[in-house]
């Protein structure tokens, strides 16, 4: 199966007509993505891997979805633990933090000493609307990432990817150049980087109609059972 690849600005603007024309909320938009990522979770890394899952979450919707993915793992049976360098402040945001806190999973303070006690990493950091540059803390965060013998699995899109253009250039100033998570799971559709992406590969989004499909050109995956995610190629040929 190869599915077609959505732009930054119109991955924006079918967020928007989900809330204007399509009677979703952020909240309700969130909660499908977070739920996405945690099946994706499941599926390339079951319980029997390791339940401890190290979650790094960035300041806007990307780490919100990474919020919600935590709480469903720990429904699950993981030991999820989050990363929340900066973190966001909407209103929405302070109540995911209180979900988990309620569930007992700690947010930790130290990322390098995290990483010494997780067995996989959820890459929740930046998702289709990153723009360069990093500021720190994301830059080191970024370089352990790429040098972790841990497997990652990234949101929507490796974090210091260009959604256009792909990892940053080897020998440039800015670190991603050799970031290249295990799994990847696009939310929606897949985002143009997904050419220069080698790995498992995950779509979720099962909930968009047919007609907000055709608006924007975009494949319908054929989900089995309950499924909120679908395993999909990376041919860029044929997506793009």
């Amino acid at each position: 199966m190869s599915l077609k690849a959505i732009s930054s600005k119109d991955a924006a603007a079918l967020d928007k007509d989900l809330m204007d024309i399509g009677g979703f909320s952020l909240d309700q938009l969130m909660e499908l993505a977070g739920l996405s990522v945690s099946q994706a979770v499941y599926r390339f890394h079951p319980l029997t891997k390791g339940k401890r899952v190290l979650v790094v979450c960035g300041p806007g919707n990307n780490g919100g979805d990474g919020l919600v993915a935590a709480r469903h793992l720990a429904h699950y049976g993981y030991a999820p633990s989050i990363y929340y360098p900066k973190q966001g402040k909407n209103e929405l945001y302070e109540r995911l933090k209180i979900q988990l806190q309620n569930l007992q999973v700690p947010f930790v303070p130290d990322f390098t000493a995290a990483l010494q006690s997780t067995d996989l990493i959820v890459d929740a950091i930046f998702g289709f609307s990153f723009q360069k540059p990093l500021r720190e803390p994301f830059p080191s965060i970024i370089r352990q990432l790429e040098e972790t013998k841990i497997p990652v699995l990234s949101v929507d899109a490796p974090s210091s990817w260009d959604i256009q253009e792909g990892p940053p250039k080897a020998g440039g100033e800015e670190p991603g150049a050799t970031f290249m998570p295990a799994a990847l799971i696009s939310l929606t559709a897949p985002k143009p980087c997904v050419k220069w992406y080698k790995g498992r590969h995950f779509v979720g989004g099962r909930f968009l109609t047919k007609e907000i499909a055709d608006k924007y050109d975009l494949d319908l995956p054929e989900y089995s059972g309950i499924d909120q995610i679908v395993e999909v190629g990376v041919n860029a040929d044929e997506k793009l």
